[in-house]
């Protein structure tokens, strides 16, 4: 019978209403209200073919480079910063710390001791080879030009001005600025360091400020001890090796050698012993502080990082005294 449905309870006289017809509109069409009001809906963004679905959110791989490297170069130059300042205070303290020391100069023989009795050989070997070969380079070269006579001044002013001072250093620094470091690493692993700021004992005037001190009078002295053996190389190369009269070389060194370039030599030497030197104990000092390594890796490469800092130093320092002096 119509207008009646059958349910499990008996008969029901209620009429099911029809479900309303489903109306699929296309993206762009307009759909309209009951109060006869049109909606317009917004039109579909259209992807075109082959682009990724998520291409439009995501940064491109050079925009998440530069985003990665911005820290990275932030954090190495706050670094940096660090322990250049640290390294100043660590050298001042160093200096001001002699001034109150106690039993300095017994110190401060061994400090000379060991950076300038010990490097005699290889400042005498190294010193003696750069002579014979600057005045075997040199003769032929000038040679050449018919101007034999002026090898004198050319192996004088080669090193007095740069090779001197230079290879001085770095000599010292291979031998005793890596001993050096070695040394005080071991004592800050072993805690001696600690123990003797337990004792009252100020580390910085018992253990840095002597060799600081005996750096400013063996620099001097080891370069003037290398160009003299450089002299005599080159006189041993031109004159008793090569036939090069012994008086006409000696004499042009004589004239070739002038005050300013003996000053300038001596600059160099002084600023090379506190620096190299003062590297030298600051990475040894703070070897702890290596916060990849620990122990014997530690100590060996605070060494390493001193003797290559020490080496850059030199010749950015020779650099710009040149460039200041010239």
């Amino acid at each position: 019978m119509a207008g009646r449905t059958a349910s499990p309870l008996g008969t029901s006289n209620v009429t099911p209403r029809a479900a309303p017809p489903l109306i699929l509109m296309p993206p762009n069409a307009q759909a309209s209200r009951a109060d006869g009001n049109r909606i317009s809906r917004p039109p579909s963004i259209t992807r075109p073919a082959g682009m990724h679905p998520h291409a439009c959110t995501r940064p491109s791989p050079a925009l998440r480079l530069s985003f990665s490297m911005l820290p990275t170069t932030g954090r190495s130059t706050l670094r940096i910063v660090g322990e250049l300042g640290d390294f100043a205070r660590f050298t001042a303290r160093g200096y001001t710390s002699a001034i109150g020391s106690r039993r300095l100069g017994r110190r401060l023989a061994r400090a000379v001791y060991e950076q300038g009795v010990r490097c005699l050989p290889v400042i005498l070997i190294v010193g003696t080879f750069t002579g014979l070969v600057l005045g075997l380079q040199g003769y032929h070269t000038l040679k050449g030009f018919g101007s034999a006579s002026l090898l004198g001044p050319l192996v004088a002013n080669s090193l007095v001005r740069e090779l001197a001072p230079v290879l001085a250093a770095l000599m010292i620094v291979g031998q005793a600025g890596s001993a050096l470091t070695a040394e005080l690493g071991i004592q800050r692993n072993s805690e001696q360091i600690d123990a003797l700021e337990t004792m009252g004992i100020d580390p910085h005037g018992f253990l840095v400020a002597p060799r600081l001190l005996a750096a400013l009078i063996v620099y001097p002295m080891m370069t003037a001890f290398f160009a003299l053996i450089g002299l005599v190389g080159g006189w041993i190369s031109g004159s008793v090796l090569l036939p090069l009269p012994g008086s006409v070389y000696w004499s042009s060194v004589y004239k070739a050698i002038d005050p300013e370039d003996v000053g300038q030599c001596i600059v160099k030497a002084l600023v090379f012993g506190g620096l190299t030197i003062a590297l030298c104990c600051y990475n040894g000092f703070t070897a702890h502080r290596r916060s990849t390594t620990t122990g014997a890796r530690a100590v060996s490469a605070s060494t390493t990082r001193a003797v290559v800092f020490s080496s850059i130093s030199v010749l950015a320092a020779d650099y710009l005294i040149t460039s200041l002096l010239v």
